[in-house]
């Protein structure tokens, strides 16, 4: 057997040898990966694009966020190259996804700075995780969407410790705050894989 496999070869052994009634095909499950990602990715752009709508430029975090939308407006563009490429269907409640998220930021930021914190801290906490599950899944299977959110899942891990760093487990009610946007997007995670 040579060391290098043909792609044939790849997608078999990324199937169970003997699947079980109502497993996905292997293709099934990289299509869900991606529009879950790729809806992830348009509701963070919103998310902080309500942030800094409420908090303006001249707010001395509004750098700091601005940083991190810029981020996730790359990761947002080459899941959207990845979803064309592939030819996966996005999510079809994206339509839902951009005022929730705008909400969601602004909302927060109304609260105050520590609460805008606080948000992209529970947000990102939870796609840290979601990345990681996704990576495990991926190994040596898809080397390029693998190497993909490798790379954004350290930027989002950057997101949150900024948000610790900057006050995000002061913010008023913060263990309720972060609890409910935990619930929120994992909720939504689950939403996007199904619809």
């Amino acid at each position: 057997m040579t060391a290098a496999k043909t792609a044939e070869e790849k997608t078999e052994d990324a199937t169970p040898e003997h699947p079980l009634p109502g497993d996905r095909a292997w293709e099934d499950e990289v299509a869900r990966m991606i529009r879950v990602d790729h809806a992830g990715e348009f509701g963070a752009v919103h998310i902080y694009s309500g942030q800094l709508a409420v908090l303006g430029d001249k707010h001395p975090r509004s750098g700091l966020i601005r940083h991190m939308k810029e981020q996730e407006d790359v990761h947002l563009d080459r899941f959207n190259r990845i979803v064309t490429e592939r030819g996966v269907r996005p999510t079809a409640l994206s339509l839902l996804w951009a005022p929730a998220g705008f909400a969601l930021g602004a909302v927060t930021a109304l609260m105050g700075e520590k609460a805008a914190m606080a948000c992209t801290q529970a947000v990102e906490d939870v796609i840290d995780t979601h990345y990681e599950e996704q990576r495990q899944r991926l190994k040596g299977k898809d080397s390029e969407l693998e190497g993909v959110i490798e790379q954004f899942q350290a930027e989002e891990v950057e997101h949150k410790t900024l948000a610790e760093e900057h006050g995000a487990e002061d913010a008023f009610a913060y263990p309720l705050l972060s609890g409910l946007i935990k619930t929120g997007c994992r909720t939504a995670i689950w939403l996007a894989k199904r619809v």
